[in-house]
């Protein structure tokens, strides 16, 4: 009984000495574990900084809708986009709105715009010409 107490206590003393005897190593360990936690929570502090400034740049951003103008008045266009998922947008027409083409029933467009207080306004229109019904 005595000598399997003395063969565990033995075992014990083999695997916790190299820890003991290299305690460089084990306080790296230690510190590179304590350290870890900061450091994860400091990346996620810059992203979570950038985040409003990634939400600002979207917001600026031009976005783009392509179908068929289905209506054209002094302040607005509707623009109309056929296919599986069908769609239809209304869209401010601005004093400084770029167009490239001409705007007129039937044509098909490409329309950047920005969302400005829950409203798409139009900054620049590239239009092509109406397909003719006769070859």
């Amino acid at each position: 009984m005595q000598q399997g107490r003395m063969q565990c206590l033995a075992f014990v003393v083999l695997a916790i000495a190299p820890l003991v005897l290299l305690p460089g190593n084990g306080q790296a360990r230690a510190r590179d574990a304590a350290a870890r936690p900061r450091a994860v929570s400091a990346a996620q502090g810059a992203k979570s900084s950038d985040a409003p400034a990634r939400a600002r740049r979207a917001a600026n951003a031009l976005r783009q809708f392509t179908g068929v103008v289905s209506a054209v008045d002094k302040t607005s266009i509707t623009v109309e986009k056929r296919g599986k998922k069908p769609e239809s947008r209304v869209f401010i027409k601005l004093d400084a709105m770029r167009t490239t083409g001409e705007i007129e029933k039937d044509a098909r467009v490409t329309v950047y715009y920005r969302e400005e207080g829950g409203k798409a306004i139009a900054h620049k229109v590239v239009a092509k010409p109406a397909r003719s019904g006769s070859s």
